[in-house]
């Protein structure tokens, strides 16, 4: 993904994960949240405390003695789109000055609208800036999506993404391909919904558990299976397969956090992970959009 964003901006631009301090429609009132997700919003920001300006400069002080000189705004912990329109507004624009190029926001599909997409366009206009959303899928299968309690359908997500093309915004997809009650028919299936929406990137995970989170529970009862390394794998080149080969990869496998987990990665590192993949695409003399119906 660097060197897609060093195309389009010229140099090097470094994201920095923001925490604006939201909170997500599935964890309310006492609600589990994803079965995935923990207390910090599936997120690795920590900040707490400190505004989004004072966040901004603690990271670019970081980045800047790296010779870095621009930077993606990136709202990752929670929904960042689950506020009041003016909150939002007010929030996004703290994140703003002329080393940021790009304002990047996490959300889910239940918590995109007109309104929200209309005043992102005003922002992208007047601070010309580029507006990227992540939005998770996780997967095709509904009743997985059900199982997992998302809290959302697979025909809202479908409906979410519709919107955003729209208005023009870029659009990047999470997805985990190794859920309890997943099979590689449902691997295949996301891939090819993906695909046939036009998302313009992929981020591809493996679950990993951890404290404080619904699966953690499980985890700690015995009452999760997780599949090896070996089908971890193998899905993800079967869904590279099926994937369009326009769609940009950013991620193949997520690095767990650092405290608190309880499974991740089978004991290995994601290069490792990221090679093994590699090595088995080369092995089955296979290659991105192969197999893909959608184009």
């Amino acid at each position: 993904m660097s060197v897609e964003l060093k195309k389009k901006y010229g140099e090097r631009v470094q994201r920095l994960p923001l925490n604006a301090g939201f909170t997500c429609p599935n964890r309310e009132n006492g609600k589990p949240g994803c079965f995935f997700c923990d207390e910090t919003g599936s997120g690795f920001t920590t900040f707490a405390g400190i505004t989004i300006k004072e966040q901004i400069q603690l990271m670019k002080e970081r980045y800047r003695k790296k010779g870095i000189k621009k930077f993606i705004a990136y709202f990752q912990n929670y929904t960042n789109t689950y506020a009041p329109l003016e909150i939002l507004e007010q929030t996004y624009v703290q994140a703003l000055d002329e080393d940021v190029v790009q304002l990047d926001i996490a959300t889910r599909p239940d918590c995109i609208n007109e309104e929200i997409l209309e005043m992102l366009k005003r922002i992208s206009q007047r601070y010309n800036i580029s507006v990227s959303l992540d939005m998770g899928l996780q997967t095709a299968n509904y009743h997985t999506l059900v199982k997992i309690n998302r809290g959302h359908t697979l025909a809202e997500y479908i409906n979410a993404v519709l919107m955003v093309k729209k208005f023009g915004f870029e659009i990047v997809s999470h997805v985990i391909l190794n859920l309890p009650g997943d099979n590689m028919l449902d691997v295949i299936e996301s891939a090819k919904i993906l695909s046939a929406l036009r998302v313009d990137g992929v981020k591809i995970h493996s679950l990993y558990i951890v404290e404080g989170s619904m699966f953690g529970e499980m985890y700690k009862r015995n009452q999760l299976e997780i599949c090896s390394l070996e089908t971890y794998v193998d899905r993800v080149v079967r869904f590279l397969e099926n994937l369009s080969p326009r769609i940009t990869i950013h991620r193949l496998v997520a690095d767990p956090p650092t405290t608190g987990t309880l499974f991740g990665n089978w004991g290995k590192s994601k290069l490792e992970i990221v090679n093994m993949i590699e090595r088995k695409l080369e092995d089955d003399d296979t290659y991105q959009g192969k197999r893909a119906k959608v184009i």
